[in-house]
């Protein structure tokens, strides 16, 4: 993997945008590290969005609406709840200069996030950066069962809708590799991302329900 570290000059949005255009995308070492790196693995993680892998239970769960989930609603607590540790991640890559950039994003309408409430309290939910059709998922949290999860499926059926052809988790974990995320070669990455950032492709931030249901009922379909 190479790994460049952050040169002396600022880091703004928009070298950010040029940045993960360009296949790169920085992380701090620590939640506390004021360094940020550049990194540019040679296996990339994507989860193929035509072979997205839905499970018969958590399809139930998500089509019960067990829980209430937005988009855009709390940008802000959703990538504070991502930058924290936890029993599960001792530490997380998320410091405030990664934070305050994508809040900016966010503002700027590139970044987006998707929330899971079970009533009025935050259970889960994660977020990410589009550009064209391309999204970068950055990271995602759960404090309730399933909760990331219904946000994940969530977050994909959005992207079918709205013509999206990339989703680039960065990584391959555990957590992601059930759904279908794979490695891509850097070489076969940056051919689709060439591709998929000149799409006209449009967040779906609120689908009609039943274009909605029909997505999620396609992709359990396609799982079977």
């Amino acid at each position: 993997m190479r790994r460049m570290p952050r040169q002396q000059m600022d880091i703004t949005p928009d070298l950010l945008l040029r940045a993960y255009r360009a296949g790169l995308f920085p992380m701090a070492e620590t939640r506390d590290g004021y360094r940020l790196y550049w990194l540019d693995p040679e296996l990339r993680g994507v989860l193929p969005l035509d072979r997205f892998h839905l499970s018969r239970r958590l399809a139930r769960t998500v089509l019960s609406e067990r829980y209430r989930v937005t988009t855009d609603a709390a940008f802000d607590l959703v990538i504070a709840a991502c930058a924290e540790s936890g029993p599960r991640r001792a530490e997380t890559w998320i410091n405030p200069t990664i934070e305050g950039l994508f809040v900016a994003l966010h503002g700027l309408g590139y970044a987006h996030s998707v929330e899971c409430w079970d009533g009025t309290e935050l259970v889960g939910g994660l977020y990410g950066l589009a550009i064209g059709g391309a999204f970068f998922g950055e990271s995602m949290f759960s404090r309730a069962r399933d909760a990331s999860k219904v946000a994940l499926v969530h977050l994909v059926a959005r992207l079918r809708m709205g013509g999206f052809t990339l989703l680039d988790t960065q990584f391959v974990t555990t957590h992601l590799a059930q759904f279908g995320t794979r490695e891509v070669p850097r070489l076969a990455y940056r051919r689709s991302l060439a591709d998929a950032i000149d799409l006209p492709a449009v967040w779906v931030g609120d689908p009609d329900g039943n274009a909605w249901r029909a997505t999620v009922e396609d992709m359990r379909e396609e799982s079977r």
